[in-house]
């Protein structure tokens, strides 16, 4: 308690001061397991193999020493950056290790190497909360963003999730249907309620997407405004529906790993083109306090809308739908 009093005060006294102060330590991470995926999203920089960093694999040994350095602090783990974290074959391992010092762990996934064997073991494992990303009703529909992907893949992998809960008696992990509005299967939103209601899905949710190239418009700009982060203007190009305004709570509150040990500041730098430090290199605490840290929330402070990655960023915004 006396960390997060730590943090709020010490953003909304440089929120208001616009002078970059920090006290406290992250309750928050997301912590990459892989930058490797099995799909070819339009819109995700992973699954169009367009990174310049390097793809691999999170090593136990380093996740290890994350969690050591930060396990007072942090009660909340996504373990999900970019990639699809099933494709790291002890995935399980990372959540097994964060449920032991008590953190509640989160991930996103596509759902394609989720058998019947692999179900019971995310059910026996501890995790807490599980996004799959289903984006479309029919394989049409859905292999029109999900390229590469199965739409009967996602349903049996939910299926055998809904089961092992179910034999085991579990509560966890909380499953969520995630469903990617796009202009392709904007037309499909009432139905997949009601899918997930038939099925047996804890909670549903319909994501507004980010997208890359929008000012005149894009194919995947859903024809519904309400399902879309972007805006007509009278002069026939679109911007952004909110006001970002120059702060941010997550430069406070939560820190990003990749797979190899990086620190980034957020989810939205996918290619770790603004790496902070390096669990390799020096402790969590000495990168977090750095100038170099702390210079990164000063520009936020200052103007950030001169920041690329903080451009098309939808912090203090209605995501979803």
């Amino acid at each position: 308690m006396t960390n997060l009093l730590l943090l709020k005060s010490s953003y909304l006294f440089s929120k208001l001061m616009k002078k970059a102060k920090h006290k406290g330590m992250p309750f928050s991470l997301s912590i990459e397991p892989t930058t490797a995926c099995n799909l070819g999203c339009p819109e995700c920089p992973s699954g169009l193999k367009q990174f310049t960093r390097p793809t691999g694999k999170l090593d136990l040994n380093l996740h290890k020493k994350m969690l050591q350095e930060l396990k007072r602090s942090v009660f909340y783990i996504n373990y999900y950056f970019q990639g699809e974290p099933f494709l790291h074959p002890q995935f399980l391992e990372l959540i097994k290790e964060a449920k032991k010092n008590k953190i509640y762990t989160a991930t996103s996934t596509n759902a394609h190497f989720i058998d019947q064997q692999k179900a019971e073991e995310i059910a026996k494992s501890g995790l807490d909360r599980l996004i799959v990303s289903i984006d479309g009703l029919t394989q049409e529909t859905y292999e029109n963003y999900r390229i590469n992907g199965e739409l009967n893949k996602v349903i049996q992998g939910t299926e055998f999730l809904i089961e092992a809960k179910k034999k085991l008696n579990s509560s966890t992990p909380h499953l969520i249907f995630q469903f990617l509005a796009v202009k392709p299967n904007e037309h499909e939103i009432p139905q997949v309620f009601e899918l997930g209601k038939e099925m047996g899905i804890d909670e549903v949710r319909i994501k507004s997407a980010q997208l890359y190239d929008y000012e005149n418009g894009n194919p995947l700009m859903p024809e519904n405004e309400k399902y879309s982060r972007y805006k007509l203007q009278a002069n026939g190009t679109y911007k952004l529906k909110y006001k970002t305004g120059n702060h941010c709570w997550r430069m406070w509150s939560s820190s990003v790993l990749t797979w190899d040990g990086k620190i980034v500041p957020c989810c939205f730098d996918k290619d770790a083109q603004h790496v902070l430090g390096s669990i390799g290199d020096q402790t969590f605490k000495k990168t977090w306090n750095s100038e170099k840290y702390r210079s990164f929330r000063q520009a936020i402070l200052s103007n950030r809308n001169e920041i690329d990655i903080c451009k098309n960023c939808s912090e203090g915004a209605k995501v979803w739908v």
